[in-house]
């Protein structure tokens, strides 16, 4: 899975289903989604969540969320006429959306913190020092929404797919069906 889902609402699942499925050995790898999408394909994997960036034959169920500017809910540290961003190291959706919409709004922007983890954004964002763009999963522990006063541009939605592997078993069906009613967060 991608690290957006490994803290908020999988636990709860992987509970419900090593209760549906005692005897299954369930070896969790949390990664980016181009990885996770690689070894997919390469058999190492039967079932992966990952961002989605086009249509693929082996998606079981498809979750969409609104992407959204975060910060502290201290707010930011300093203010600051340039836009101070965490962002994940290339390649990220999420990090390409938040150029884009800076890029075609006109604001300037800086990269003031940059992490391969989900881990090294929140510190970021929590110390005040930027934003970072990400869904509500990662809202939480001094982590909110930013002010509508900052002025930010919108984002686009998140797409994430639920995938299959070519030689998934029963198991691994059941389980992308309990990650694909489970996952989507309520409106």
């Amino acid at each position: 899975t991608t690290q957006d889902f490994a803290d908020h609402g999988l636990p709860e699942l992987l509970r419900a289903f090593a209760a549906s499925h005692p005897r299954v050995r369930i070896e969790l790898r949390v990664g980016r989604s181009v990885e996770l999408g690689s070894a997919l394909q390469a058999g190492q994997l039967d079932l992966a969540i990952t961002m989605r960036h086009a249509p693929s034959p082996d998606e079981a169920f498809l979750i969409s969320e609104p992407m959204l500017w975060l910060c502290s809910e201290k707010g930011l540290a300093t203010r600051q006429d340039v836009v101070p961003l965490a962002l994940l190291d290339p390649y990220c959706g999420f990090r390409e959306a938040a150029l884009n919409a800076l890029d075609a709004a006109g604001r300037r922007y800086r990269i003031a913190a940059g992490s391969s983890s989900l881990a090294g954004l929140r510190s970021a964002v929590n110390a005040g020092i930027a934003l970072t763009p990400r869904t509500r999963r990662l809202a939480h522990s001094g982590i909110v929404e930013a002010s509508p006063d900052l002025d930010l541009p919108p984002l686009p939605m998140a797409g994430f797919a639920i995938r299959l592997g070519r030689e998934a078993a029963r198991p691994a069906r059941d389980l992308a069906e309990l990650l694909g009613t489970g996952l989507a967060l309520p409106p």
